[in-house]
């Protein structure tokens, strides 16, 4: 039907070609008397006539239908000029956009025509440029003019989506007619030309659920409370066809997946009316005793679900918080339970959604309860003591065995075992207590004294008897009373002094007193001296009442030549029951002052020297000037003795000899620095050198004790025999022998290791240097010098 629409088309528009071209041939014809070029149309090809001015030929603009598929090129159209006579001189060119290769021309006739498919979506128009030359010259005989030539569209593309996959969102329970999501399709086609891109939108999978706009492409619900919990996701088919959706149009799909999303449409419901629970009594706080959960089938914060204790004999003793990883409730020990004292508890138990939608709250209730009963299991619990602490005071100096005081503990099972004492023999390493093991009566050992402990901290120990692992321990304070047993003393050790020229009722010292005992038995300290001295014509005591005291001269003038040294008696009492009291001495020394008090000596001696020395001064530094010169006299007459030697030992004999260490010598002809003979050993003189480097092979005997030598001992026998004992002794070392470093030892396989005698030998060595080394070296150059000097020598 469609290629019979074009065909009559094509054949109305070239009639009216045919009679537009004769009337503008005649019109051309009587204005103007200029040649000019027609453009025809071919086969139905819509033309369009434009108005040439100062032209001699005619513009067109020419149409060719895009994917021509027949056998023969396609005539777009025809040139003809008015001078073309048909004589075949005037030669047709074309030129411009795909001339020659696309559009071909008849140089004669002037057909054009289409030597390939077009497509309009790849080119919608081509742009060419036609001119009549003479064929024999190529002069032109018109000017070039340009015409286009437009591929005219067909159906021929279908719609696409720009997604192949859409995804979507919408909330469950949404009223109908809510939009989900816009899908767009678009088509390649000319929207100018026909129907051909003009979309359509449909939908092919998702009804009932879901509809789409036809003309925009928006999806939008169709059904009211789509709920999530019964079916969470949907897969929907949108279609979209142009020819404005009728038949023999081409069409597009694409698949949305729309979602639902979570309302908080629905309260939490526990899944049993009751949870039974059982903790044992020996919990402690804070232990978990169980779990409930009451289900939500919202998810995220929809689903939250908060517990908590509405009602109960139990909510002192319990708590509940929420486990939000695991939506779970969790019942949780508050205080210690007793199995004794109480064996089950209730509790009613809430959970309620944290986050409610208004828009559902019609739904609610949102919370749900549940009943929690909880069962105490009995448990071998350890004994307990009454009170949580004991503090006893006893009295300082108590004799021994004097009950401090009494603790008690108990079984608190329903066993009632019973219960042994003990204390912690950690907290009283002194032992100054003990406690009766079945009544717990704490008593004494020995005396306590308040001034060195006046607390003493212990802890108690209570067992079962039947089952010694149940123990409880309680500590237990003891304040020790004290006793007046301390008398007053001085506070520091006190010395004073007063003037010769000191005046009547002077005072000289104010002192103190310190009472080791507590406040109750100390202060006030009361000051007096003893009655046998009360008439002292010396000195006077007054008593501040401030536990001080002070002292006073009672008479004018003193003297050091007749007395420099008082000692005043002092009796201090203190103020508890029964008081005590002590004597304390002050010590009072006689000095010279100046005319303001101040003190100038306190020494007896110095105020009866004269101004020169006294003659037992003058002796004693005689003395001592005698002392030194005999001192020096007897030194220097040893040291002259020591030069002589008390025995003539011979010359071979002698072993010491002083060595001179910071001098290097100079060589072997050398002999001021030291004495060759004493290198000589006594025992090389018979033939014998004993080794000092091997164990001897005779067992060693234990020297015997020293004997007294007879009268006529000779020196140097003793000496030598005392030699020979270190020789002989392998455990001791020869610390008082010369060692022989030039004996090598009898029958020794290896050779020498000397390098006297290499000067003889054949060595590649130069020791040429050692002549720039100075006359100290001359003797080593001689020997190792060149082997040429060497030979010239010999």
């Amino acid at each position: 039907p469609k290629m019979k629409e074009d065909n009559c088309l094509h054949a109305a528009l070239i009639c009216l070609g045919m009679l537009y071209y004769s009337h503008a041939l005649t019109t051309e014809k009587l204005n103007h008397s200029r040649p000019s070029l027609h453009g025809h149309h071919e086969k139905g090809k819509e033309g369009q006539v434009l108005h040439r001015s100062k032209r001699g030929w005619v513009w067109n603009q020419f149409f060719v239908i895009e994917e021509y598929t027949g056998p023969d090129p396609v005539l777009v159209g025809r040139l003809h000029s008015d001078i073309d006579s048909g004589d075949g001189n005037i030669k047709y060119i074309l030129s411009g956009e795909g001339a020659g290769i696309i559009f071909v021309i008849d140089d004669k006739s002037g057909n054009i025509h289409a030597t390939k498919t077009l497509d309009r979506e790849e080119r919608a128009q081509y742009t060419l440029t036609a001119q009549a030359v003479d064929r024999n010259t190529n002069r032109p005989l018109e000017p070039p003019s340009e015409f286009i030539v437009k591929v005219q569209d067909i159906n021929d593309n279908p719609p696409e989506f720009l997604h192949e996959n859409y995804h979507a969102n919408v909330p469950e329970r949404s009223n109908v007619g809510t939009s989900v999501i816009q899908v767009t399709a678009s088509d390649a086609d000319d929207p100018t030309y026909g129907n051909s891109a003009k979309l359509v939108y449909s939908i092919l999978e998702g009804q009932p659920y879901f509809s789409v706009e036809a003309q925009t492409g928006i999806i939008r619900t169709a059904l009211p409370n789509m709920d999530r919990e019964a079916k969470e996701e949907y897969h929907v088919v949108i279609q979209a066809k142009d020819m404005g959706g009728h038949m023999g149009g081409l069409s597009g799909t694409t698949k949305v997946t729309i979602t639902l999303t979570d309302v908080n449409d629905n309260p939490p419901m526990f899944p049993q009316s009751v949870y039974q629970m059982s903790v044992s009594e020996a919990a402690v706080p804070g232990e978990e005793v169980g779990r409930v959960k009451a289900k939500d089938p919202d998810i995220g914060e929809n689903g939250l679900v908060a517990y908590s204790i509405i009602d109960g004999d139990g909510m002192d003793m319990f708590e509940i918080t929420t486990d939000y990883e695991t939506q779970e409730g969790v019942v949780k020990l508050k205080k210690l339970l007793d199995f004794e004292t109480k064996k089950s508890y209730s509790l009613k138990v809430e959970a309620a959604n944290v986050h409610i939608d208004p828009k559902f709250i019609s739904n609610g209730p949102f919370k749900d309860t549940v009943t929690v009963k909880i069962s105490v299991e009995d448990a071998d619990e350890p004994p307990v003591f009454l009170k949580p602490s004991y503090i006893f005071e006893v009295q300082e100096n108590a004799a021994s065995g004097t009950v401090v005081g009494k603790v008690h503990a108990k079984d608190p099972d329903a066993a009632n075992s019973a219960i042994r004492y003990s204390i912690d023999r950690h907290t009283d390493l002194e032992r100054y207590f003990t406690i009766n093991a079945e009544d717990g009566n704490i008593k004494t050992i020995k005396a306590l004294d308040r001034e060195e402990i006046p607390w003493h901290n212990i802890s108690v120990f209570a067992v079962e008897v039947h089952k010694q692992h149940q123990e409880a321990k309680v500590p237990v304070a003891i304040k020790v009373v004290d006793v007046n047993d301390n008398a007053p003393k001085f506070a520091a050790a006190y010395e004073a002094f007063v003037c010769e020229n000191a005046r009547s009722n002077q005072q000289f010292i104010t002192i103190s007193a310190d009472d080791k005992d507590d406040s109750a038995n100390g202060p006030r300290f009361i000051f007096s001296l003893p009655p046998e001295i009360i008439h002292n014509p010396n000195f006077t005591l007054r008593d501040n009442r401030d536990n001080t005291a002070s002292v006073l001269v009672r008479r004018e003038g003193f003297s050091r030549q007749k007395q420099d040294l008082y000692l005043l008696p002092i009796v201090i009492s203190d103020g508890g029951l029964p008081p005590m009291s002590s004597t304390n001495t002050l010590t009072i020394r006689v000095c010279g002052c100046d005319s303001n008090g101040s003190l100038l000596s306190c020494n007896a001696e110095a105020y009866i020297l004269n101004a020169g020395l006294s003659t037992g001064a003058l002796i004693a530094i005689l003395a001592c000037i005698v002392i030194l010169l005999v001192i020096v006299v007897l030194f220097v007459t040893l040291k002259r003795q020591k030069k002589e030697p008390l025995i003539v030992f011979e010359e071979e004999d002698v072993r010491e000899n002083i060595i001179t260490y910071d001098d290097e010598g100079g060589g072997e002809e050398d002999t001021e620095a030291f004495d060759i003979a004493t290198l000589q050993n006594p025992d090389g003189i018979n033939g014998f050198i004993p080794r000092k480097d091997i164990k001897p092979e005779y067992q060693y005997m234990p020297r015997p004790g020293l004997r007294p030598a007879p009268n006529s001992v000779d020196v140097d026998d003793f000496i030598n025999t005392r030699i020979q004992e270190a020789d002989n002794d392998p455990t001791a070392p020869p610390y008082d022998s010369i060692q022989i470093y030039g004996y090598e030892g009898r029958g020794s396989v290896a050779g020498s290791l000397s390098s006297l005698e290499s000067a003889t030998t054949d060595s590649d060595l130069d020791y040429d240097y050692l002549q720039n080394w100075g006359p100290r070296f001359k003797k080593l150059a001689d020997l190792y010098g060149s082997k040429d000097t060497f030979d010239d020598d010999s």
